[in-house]
């Protein structure tokens, strides 16, 4: 019976509440020290609470009743804790600048990279339209050139237009030139 007691006990626990009413702390306090003691994975959830065991409530109160008694020796305890946890936390940001300026650093030489490759397309293309500007002139040269030659011939009446048979049968402006006419 005595077995069946205990177990009655375990199961119906205490909540989280329950015992920082009693030691005159807040629930946040003794969630703290529950985590402190890694009771954590042993707490067995009732509805939305956690049911504490006598032994679990037990091992609080002895945490508690050790911190109070102790407070003041644990300040520099604490100090040294806050210390080290500081010195942590500046390795650790350290470190993360460390590597922000290693790709702060890489980013920079892609920017150079990229700067140089943009000159080179840049000449590249100004090269280009000089070409091109050169090849349009040499046409506009070229065009006046021909304009000029189809001008000097349409004026000195050389280039007439001449009919299909004229063309076929060799005649010449109006007039025939046939050897056997002239003799």
């Amino acid at each position: 019976m005595s077995d069946t007691t205990a177990t009655e006990e375990s199961l119906s626990g205490k909540t989280i509440k329950q015992i920082a009413d009693e030691i005159g702390v807040s629930k946040t306090a003794v969630r703290k020290q529950i985590a402190n003691l890694g009771l954590q994975s042993s707490l067995r959830k009732t509805g939305n609470q956690f049911a504490i065991t006598s032994q679990q409530e037990t091992l609080i109160l002895q945490a508690f009743s050790e911190k109070t008694q102790t407070k003041t020796e644990n300040q520099p305890e604490t100090k040294s804790e806050t210390e080290n946890q500081v010195s942590v936390l500046v390795s650790v940001l350290e470190s993360t600048i460390n590597t922000l300026r290693e790709q702060l650093i890489a980013k920079d030489e892609q920017i150079e990279q990229l700067n140089f490759r943009i000159a080179d397309l840049t000449s590249a293309l100004l090269e280009s339209q000089k070409a091109t500007q050169a090849a349009q002139q040499t046409a506009q040269a070229a065009q006046a050139l021909h304009a000029g030659t189809m001008q000097a011939r349409l004026s000195d009446g050389s280039e007439r237009k001449r009919g299909f048979f004229a063309r076929l049968f060799g005649k010449q402006d109006g007039n025939q030139h046939n050897s056997d006419i002239d003799v």
